[in-house]
């Protein structure tokens, strides 16, 4: 009498996955209307001369021509491959640091974990008003310290056209590095301790063991962190606005603020959706070779 009940339980399945599939059509449509459809109309629109609403007197590529030939973009651009490098690039290596401090089983770890991982909770615009205050140079560290008695020292960065994208990036890697951490943390958690007894026995040094060992296997947690902060370099907006607004003059202007200030302040919506296909185009370029070693790679390789 078991038999039939065995061979009625496979044919369940197909009806529960077509239910579950019927359930996430709602989700499926605003997907595509919300977002997907979103997307085509912004490029649609990119390809047109509107100004302060859309319209659909096409121009070719004409929009692309003036932005590409605006200076304020192309600083914009530049201001980004600055901030981009050194944001990622510090944020690996402090977030690698950390991990490697709390991997050592100190005490309180827990504590310090939350710690360094709750400047990544709050939202780039607290982050920019508190470094905004710390940087300000009658309110913050400068007049502290000055009023200590250190008259010379300046710490006016904000405020300054040749720091002012370094402010930035102080304060992107201030909340940013907390998810590195977290990231590196589990991969070191994931490392064979057998590795580490074995290079006891040979003697290696300690730093040996994490350049030639511990970091080629975590390459994927790298790969993912370094992924997650590209998309994050691309779209900063909040911390720009909160922190400089773009200034001094177009000292840390950014290309996402010059989309914002096309759709609202200057009323041109045709250069601004010029400026976000960029972008789209941009992250698409930096998502793709991660998705393809992720996921089609590793499929491929799966035995049929």
């Amino acid at each position: 009498m078991a038999e039939p009940a065995r061979l009625s339980r496979p044919n369940r399945r197909p009806h529960r996955l077509s239910m579950a599939a019927l359930a996430l059509i709602p989700a499926w449509i605003i997907v595509v209307a919300a977002y997907i459809g979103t997307v085509i109309w912004t490029i649609v629109i990119s390809f047109t001369g509107s100004k302060l609403l859309p319209v659909y007197n096409f121009v070719g590529f004409d929009q692309y021509v003036r932005l590409f030939a605006s200076d304020r973009w192309q600083v914009s651009v530049w201001h980004l491959a600055v901030f981009g490098v050194l944001f990622i690039v510090c944020c690996l290596i402090v977030g690698f640091l950390l991990a490697v401090a709390l991997d050592q089983k100190i005490r309180f770890e827990n504590t310090f974990r939350t710690i360094f991982l709750y400047p990544y909770a709050m939202s780039f615009i607290v982050t920019g008003l508190v470094w905004q205050w710390l940087m300000n140079p009658n309110l913050g560290i400068q007049n502290t310290v000055r009023n200590w008695g250190w008259t010379s020292f300046t710490f006016d960065w904000a405020v300054n056209s040749k720091l002012a994208v370094f402010a930035l990036v102080i304060a992107a890697i201030w909340q940013a590095s907390g998810l590195v951490m977290a990231l590196m943390l589990a991969g070191l958690r994931g490392v064979d301790t057998e590795l580490w007894k074995a290079a006891k026995i040979d003697r290696i040094p300690t730093w040996r063991v994490y350049v030639s060992i511990i970091l080629p296997i975590l390459t994927p947690t790298i790969t993912t962190a370094t992924v997650l902060l590209s998309i994050a370099v691309i779209k900063v907006y909040d911390l720009v606005v909160a922190l400089t607004n773009g200034g001094p003059g177009t000292a840390s202007e950014m290309p996402a603020k010059f989309v914002m200030d096309n759709l609202g302040a200057r009323q041109n919506i045709g250069l601004a959706t010029a400026a976000s296909t960029v972008m789209l185009i941009t992250v698409i370029c930096v998502i793709s070779p991660w998705l393809y070693h992720t996921y089609f790679r590793r499929q491929s390789r799966r035995p049929a």
